[in-house]
């Protein structure tokens, strides 16, 4: 684990409101796990006072550089879309449990609604070294605008699916809609197939119930408020069906999970 000060390579918009930004972390780079993200200090003054968390978007080991996807949502982030090359941002990284591929994973399904693409693209690529034969991807967001990472998952030779709100682009409705569709097109789900998920809680939910109806193994990855990043606070709980445990911290036993351990109630 990594604390300390990165330089700023580049930052882009990719979207309305949304950002890539690339940092050299070296240390981070080269001990990331898919999965895992960084908190980030996103200012020296004391508001905010408290580090956001980012999943990480995509690294490189021989440069020592990585890249994070996100959204401006409130006063930390858009502090940090003000952020110009050259700065310097102080990180504490990499955090948490990231996704397990199984040795024997033949088919892997990613589904990522919204910014929940951000921790898959780097998930694409384990799963591609590993040599799983068949890798699916289903992107959805409110129109065509706000798809990220289409163009870096074809490139990986990633099977692209895109299912937006309004219709401006493949499939129109919600992105669980075009995977109900295409997972009932299989009366009988490849063995050694699993769902790899990242998106908003009500996306979640609802892959809970088609993957409970179809006998599908699911991870998930889930955001919360954190403070700490190292679960002590314990303030990014999610409740649990373990009844010894109740509430699980996202920061250190997550941020994945498997998705039936998770309770939507």
């Amino acid at each position: 684990m990594f604390l300390g000060k990165v330089k700023i390579i580049n930052q882009i918009q990719v979207a309305p409101g949304s950002y890539q930004m690339t940092m050299r972390a070296k240390e981070v780079a080269n001990a990331f796990q898919p999965g895992q993200f960084v908190h980030i200090r996103v200012s020296e003054e004391f508001n905010p006072i408290l580090r956001r968390p980012f999943s990480i978007y995509r690294t490189n080991k021989k440069t020592g550089r990585i890249e994070i996807l996100y959204k401006v949502v409130g006063e930390g982030t858009k502090i940090l879309s003000e952020k110009k090359r050259g700065d310097k941002l102080d990180i504490l990284g990499p955090l948490g449990n990231g996704f397990r591929i199984d040795k024997n994973l033949d088919k892997a399904i990613l589904l990522g609604g919204g910014m929940g693409v951000a921790p898959l693209l780097e998930l694409a690529v384990s799963c591609h070294r590993q040599g799983v034969n068949k890798i699916i991807i289903f992107l959805g967001a409110k129109a065509k605008v706000f798809i990220l990472g289409e163009k870096e998952f074809k490139d990986l030779g990633v099977e692209v699916k895109v299912a937006t709100e309004d219709g401006s682009y493949g499939y129109k409705g919600m992105v669980t809609g075009l995977f109900k569709e295409e997972i009932e097109k299989e009366s009988h789900p490849a063995k050694n197939t699993q769902l790899f998920a990242s998106g908003p809680p009500p996306m979640l939910r609802a892959l809970a119930r088609l993957t409970f109806r179809y006998h599908l193994p699911a991870q998930v990855s889930l955001e919360a408020r954190m403070a700490c990043g190292l679960g002590v606070c314990r303030g990014c709980v999610v409740r649990v069906k373990d009844k010894k445990a109740y509430y699980k911290r996202v920061c250190k036993d997550g941020p994945v999970f498997d998705l039936s351990e998770v309770s939507w109630e």
